[in-house]
């Protein structure tokens, strides 16, 4: 049930938990790994929105995961995937992976130097968020996807990018096991403007630059708003901007 009037949670970027490795600089909005906070540990069925810098020629070794769906955005740079199902590819901006981890899967990430006769080409950072939301049931068979919408985001607006929403079936780019959220990306150019979804939970994350949102102020990078009850509140952009929006129906069963 949407509330009558909404509630907006700001969360700033400095506030956030961080880990800090010689080969990954990673800030968590909720809690992860060993940074427990049982005040802050979700916001719908959104469990994880990791902001990741990965050097060159490092990464995630191989890891298991279970029973999540996992989207993996990239902001910069490119991201190698291998998985057990035998799924590979290189993640870059403007490409919308999914990765289904199910009755079970390993996987591993890794910021790959491609070589030329034994030289790196490129010595950048790869920067991405991974965000992890939970599935309809537990058990479901593993799986992946992932396709190119640069596209569809050059024309602006709200772009959907991964939706188990049944009224998404033909718009969005990939398909996630839960019947209750969608994913929105949009890429926005000084001034212009994209209309919130009007939601139970509604989660914004400013991935680039700076927005206005109405109502509650400007939002700097790494600045995240948690809307209960949204009303589809309108975000303007302050300069080049790139937002990653979560619309959710609803929140996360009790037992996880």
């Amino acid at each position: 049930m949407v509330l009558q009037s909404p509630h907006v949670d700001i969360r700033r970027a400095d506030d956030r938990l961080a880990t800090r490795l010689p080969w990954l600089y990673s800030h968590h909005s909720f809690s992860f790994g060993n940074h427990w906070d049982a005040a802050n540990t979700h916001f719908g069925l959104l469990l994880v929105s990791n902001d990741d810098i990965v050097r060159p020629g490092t990464g995630f070794e191989t890891h298991p995961h279970r029973d999540m769906e996992i989207v993996t955005w990239v902001l910069r740079g490119s991201l190698v995937h291998q998985d057990s199902e035998g799924n590979k590819g290189i993640i870059y901006p403007g490409l919308a992976q999914r990765m289904s981890a199910g009755t079970g899967i390993l996987h591993s990430e890794k910021n790959d130097a491609w070589k030329i006769n034994g030289q790196p080409v490129h010595d950048d950072p790869v920067r991405f968020i991974q965000m992890w939301v939970v599935p309809d049931q537990d058990g479901i068979e593993p799986g992946y996807e992932q396709l190119d919408i640069e596209d569809q985001l050059l024309r602006g607006g709200l772009v959907p990018v991964a939706s188990g929403m049944a009224g998404h079936r033909d718009a969005t780019a990939i398909r996630i096991k839960q019947k209750d959220a969608a994913l929105y990306a949009s890429r926005m150019a000084q001034a212009s403007s994209v209309l919130l979804p009007d939601a139970p939970y509604v989660h914004l994350f400013v991935a680039r630059g700076a927005v206005d949102l109405e109502g509650a102020g400007r939002l700097e990078e790494g600045d995240a708003a948690r809307i209960t009850g949204a009303e589809g509140q309108i975000v303007t952009a302050d300069g080049n901007a790139e937002i990653l929006v979560w619309e959710m129906r609803s929140e996360l069963p009790e037992g996880h």
